[in-house]
């Protein structure tokens, strides 16, 4: 076995090198193993990350124990919760190629053997794994695990009710009092927000993608026992890994990616996850068409219902079998590549002993919540290129929706008006001007649909920016073209008649061709929001949404 790390620590003309080692206090015996990389995103702002010190250390006992030599450096990370509702927004999407760039420059520049990234949370699961998959070096995945969802009055709450008690608040529906009690119980630990919000989609989907054990995506934070097994078996796996020369691209393979995208559809993901397996693919030399999403979810049964399209959360998944389970009862109908590879071997190897624990967690395929999966993708004269919607989390009753357009250039414009009671039912929202470049970073526009929840409002929402996998109801994001590229989007006037047929895969405003030709020819493209500094770089490279948002 020859290892990568040998252009750091072999020959003569490394001495200065192995000097360098050894000043940290590496010994000459480590230097003969594999060096396996622990990218830890720990930090004290996002509470998916607040013990990943714990994790990353027990990694390192079980990189040691499997023959390697574990050497830990950093990664940054985002708070999309905190960052919501202000300009801070515009970063966390971005935040996923600092990440991704990151990993490869200290990867490569210090010739490591395998990675074992240690992420937790929305943009830097899948940051992390677009660096996997540029590297091609072995890689495997261990997460900190959902946070166990908070009670309040006798019910399971989690920080999307938090979102949708502002709007409770300022439509007198409770008290400040109240308000304060949610706001204390909601969050009762570590981990990522409990409900199958972007992150835990995330781990699942890397789980699903076989880049992580089994387990990743589901068992909670607060399981600390069963988190420090996994790290450490996740470090002896991937020395094994390295060993065996199996690169990140052995595993993310079309296969793979396919059976991610089933799983997401029978779960009922965050629409996050089409842009985020989308650039991950890329990554790979991949390429997922929006078409092949729509396509797989129109074969995929919903077969969980869980925060915030229902009441249920991780820990209820958790507890009823996880991933396996749910790729077992997909499996059953031939929806899941059971040949595709894992860290582990293959998925049939994987999930040939799951069961489902919990039937009011995990339906049959043949009894599922929904026939369709849980994502859809509109087409039409206000989405040439298309646009996503999280249909499990939509009302019946407003799947098909018609109203007169509320058209807002920003997102808080858009909240001003929700909170100064100018939205009526009826109404459909629209917020332009906030995708990939126009933005930019392409904000989730968590706050304004969560505070038309909490009013009771029946409205729907457009954006050429993107939602939170918190977000419920009739929110269609990722308008593509967006509003900043001349996107259709851009044209719509205040009063235009907005046609959403969400079965019929329909998103239309109900305009003449000739009369959007004119006002195409009379659009003028705005002024840059944002003209210096990482953002400005940031939307001259970044690309449309149903492309995935990577940089070229």
């Amino acid at each position: 076995m020859t290892l990568r790390s040998n252009i750091v620590k072999k020959g003569s003309t490394r001495a200065a090198h192995r000097s360098l080692f050894y000043a940290m206090g590496y010994t000459p015996q480590e230097l003969e193993k594999p060096m396996i990389g622990i990218v830890n995103a720990f930090n004290e702002i996002i509470p998916g990350h607040m013990h990943l010190r714990d994790v990353a250390d027990a990694v390192k006992l079980g990189v040691a124990a499997g023959g390697g030599m574990p050497v830990e450096f950093p990664a940054i990370g985002i708070c999309d919760g905190i960052a919501m509702g202000h300009d801070g927004m515009k970063y966390p999407l971005p935040s996923r190629e600092l990440i991704a760039d990151s990993i490869e420059a200290v990867a490569t520049g210090h010739g490591f053997d395998g990675l074992v990234l240690v992420p937790n949370c929305d943009k830097i699961v899948p940051g992390m794994l677009m660096a996997a998959a540029r590297l091609n070096i072995p890689c495997i995945v261990v997460s900190g695990g959902p946070m166990l969802a908070g009670r309040y009055q006798g019910r399971d709450i989690s920080v999307s009710n938090m979102f949708e008690a502002a709007g409770l608040f300022e439509s007198g529906k409770i008290s400040a009092v109240e308000l304060d009690q949610m706001e204390k119980a909601a969050c009762p630990g570590c981990g990522s927000c409990a409900g199958m919000f972007t992150a835990n989609t995330m781990n699942c989907m890397t789980e699903a993608l076989g880049m992580a054990l089994p387990g990743n995506g589901t068992v909670p934070a607060a399981y600390s026992g069963a988190r420090r097994m996994m790290a450490k078996q996740a470090g002896q796996i991937i020395v094994d890994l390295v060993k065996r020369n199996v690169g990140a691209r052995d595993i993310l393979t079309q296969k793979a990616f396919e059976n991610a995208m089933t799983v997401d559809m029978g779960i009922g993901g965050s629409s996050n996850t089409v842009l985020h397996l989308t650039a991950i693919a890329y990554e790979a030399g991949i390429e997922l068409p929006l078409t092949l999403f729509d396509e797989i979810s129109a074969k995929t049964p919903y077969i969980t219902k869980l925060s915030p399209g229902g009441t249920q959360h991780i820990q209820d998944l958790n507890e009823a079998g996880g991933i396996c389970a749910v790729m077992k009862e997909l499996s059953n109908s031939g929806r899941i590549h059971e040949d595709a590879i894992t860290v582990t071997g293959t998925v049939k190897d994987r999930i040939k002993d799951a069961t489902v624990m919990r039937t009011d967690v995990i339906k049959s395929i043949e009894a599922p919540y929904r026939s369709t999966g849980g994502i859809a993708i509109l087409n039409g004269n206000l989405a040439p290129d298309g646009a996503v919607v999280k249909e499990s989390a939509v009302k019946e009753d407003m799947l098909v929706f018609e109203g007169c357009a509320r058209v807002f250039d920003s997102e808080e414009a858009a909240i001003d008006a929700i909170i100064g009671k100018k939205i009526k039912d009826g109404d459909v929202v629209v917020i332009r001007y906030e995708g990939p470049k126009g933005g930019p970073g392409m904000k989730e526009m968590l706050n304004p649909t969560a505070v038309i929840v909490g009013m009771g409002l029946r409205v729907a929402l457009l954006t050429d920016g993107r939602f939170s996998g918190a977000t419920q109801g009739a929110c269609i994001g990722h308008i593509s073209p967006e509003a900043m590229e001349g996107g259709p989007i851009a044209l719509l006037e205040e009063g235009d008649v907005i046609h959403i047929d969400i079965p019929g895969r329909k998103l239309e405003v109900k305009v003449s061709d000739q009369e959007m030709a004119k006002r195409k020819a009379a659009w003028v493209k705005p002024a840059p929001k944002v003209t210096s500094g990482y953002l400005a770089r940031y939307a001259k490279l970044v690309t449309s949404a149903n492309t995935g948002a990577v940089l070229k």
